[in-house]
């Protein structure tokens, strides 16, 4: 496709976290598209009344080849993870999770919350770097404010603020809250593929009016994005971007190798105990994994 084009991603309802789950709404990957950047994976939840619901409840469990990124629009989530950290995501707040080599975490939210929404994400590690040492990092970026429309950046640059959280490719993560009828443009990296996942309201991106719950992409080449908030009340959105992510990689479960075989060494890793380390503080069990296929599991990329 090209740079001036623009194409919308319909998400599909997932339940999340084993026999507990509650639902959540993943965009990324599917089978058009399986990275914006090294952005690999996106789940979108809520408005979810907990005491509905029963909130997010997602026992220890491990993750390998990856980096985790939780942002909250409402609500609060209790973190721990094999690292020994204990964290909080709350709202406006990232927190990034290296998982490296191997790392395991559980995710709850706490009883203080009545709504729970937000979004989870991933980033592929790229192959020099994704047996890197497990890690934990905090970061809460201060709004910026420009033509009716205020940005919170969490990774990378955007509007002249640069966060300092750190990661392994070019990458763009922010939130951006418009004023109804607003129109902003950003300057953007013409290396930099994007992708606009929208939240609340109706956003025009160029001629392409995305709804809640769709991502826009857009291919690199463009130094700007044009946003209109064509709804009568505010809009809200995450935007995402990076340099096209040039590796194949395999997907399985809460795995991200490059072979068959390092899935299911990592999926025995985990179901003996060794490698991932241990969640001290959840009241429960780990979640067990999924049987694997008997058939040879198979990398992707994107279309070209």
């Amino acid at each position: 496709m090209g740079a001036n084009e623009v194409e919308v991603l319909t998400a599909r309802d997932v339940p999340l976290g084993g026999p507990r789950a509650m639902t959540v709404r993943r965009t990324l990957p599917q089978r058009s598209r399986t990275l914006i950047g090294a952005w690999c994976f996106a789940d979108h939840y809520g408005p979810d009344r907990v005491a509905v619901s029963g909130g997010m409840d997602v026992a220890p469990h491990p993750h390998t080849g990856l980096q985790t990124v939780s942002w909250l629009f409402t609500g609060e989530i209790e973190h721990r993870d094999s690292l020994g950290t204990h964290a909080y995501v709350r709202p406006g707040e990232i927190n990034l999770m290296t998982g490296g080599h191997g790392i395991s975490h559980s995710e709850v939210s706490t009883s203080d919350t009545s709504v729970l929404h937000g979004v989870q994400l991933w980033l592929a590690l790229p192959d020099a770097h994704r047996h890197t040492p497990r890690a934990f990092q905090h970061h809460a970026p201060k709004p910026v404010h420009v033509d009716g429309a205020e940005l919170r950046v969490f990774l990378g640059t955007l509007a002249g603020d640069t966060s300092p959280v750190r990661t392994f490719t070019p990458l763009l993560g922010a939130e951006l809250l418009l004023d109804p009828g607003a129109t902003v443009t950003l300057d953007t990296d013409p290396a930099f593929e994007h992708g606009l996942l929208v939240d609340e309201g109706d956003i025009r991106l160029d001629a392409t009016v995305l709804h809640p719950t769709e991502l826009g992409y857009t291919a690199p080449g463009r130094t700007s994005l044009t946003l209109t908030n064509t709804s009568p009340h505010r809009a809200r959105a995450v935007l995402l971007g990076g340099t096209p992510f040039g590796e194949e990689i395999i997907m399985w479960w809460n795995f991200i190798a490059r072979t068959d075989a390092e899935i299911r060494q990592a999926r025995e890793d985990w179901m003996t105990g060794t490698r991932f380390g241990e969640v001290h503080g959840y009241p429960g069990d780990r979640l067990p994994a999924p049987e694997l296929p008997t058939t040879p599991l198979k990398s992707r990329r994107n279309p070209h």
